[in-house]
C-alpha cells in the first residue's frame, strides 16, 4: 500500500531557536548488560548539540522523568520543547504531567522525520 498525499502527516516547524530551548530525547539499546545497565538515555540540545546521557537498567517512564528533573530542568531551566519518538516511555501521563508542570511543549517526531 503506497502512502498518498492524503495519508501523510503534516510537518510543523519548531520556532524555538535559542540554545537549550529544544531538546531531543531517545533511548539506545538494549546492549549487552554491563554492571546491570543495558540502555542509554540520550538527550541532545538541538542548537548547540550539547549531550546529556546516562546508562540505565530499564527504558521506562520513571527513568525518563527522574533524568529530566535532575539533569535537564534543574541545570537548563529555560527549556521550551522536548522532541521524542512515539515510544511508550515518552508518551504517557507521567511525562505529560512533568512537561506541563515545567511549561515544556512535547513534540512527537514523525516516522523517518526526526
Amino acid at each position: 500500500m503506497a502512502i498518498s498525499i492524503r495519508h501523510e502527516m503534516s510537518q510543523q516547524p519548531i520556532l524555538f531557536c535559542e540554545i537549550f530551548y529544544v531538546w531531543g530525547i531517545d533511548f539506545m539499546g538494549p546492549f549487552l548488560v554491563s554492571n546491570g545497565y543495558s540502555y542509554i538515555l540520550l538527550v541532545v540540545d538541538y542548537v548547540s548539540r550539547w549531550v546529556e546521557a546516562i546508562a540505565t537498567k530499564t527504558n521506562d517512564a520513571k527513568v525518563v522523568v527522574d533524568f529530566l528533573k535532575s539533569n535537564i530542568f534543574c541545570q537548563f531551566s529555560m527549556s521550551k520543547a522536548l522532541i521524542s519518538d512515539q515510544g511508550s516511555h515518552f508518551c504517557n501521563r507521567a511525562i505529560s504531567s512533568l512537561l506541563g508542570k515545567y511549561g515544556v511543549v512535547h513534540r512527537i517526531a514523525t516516522t523517518y522525520q526526526p
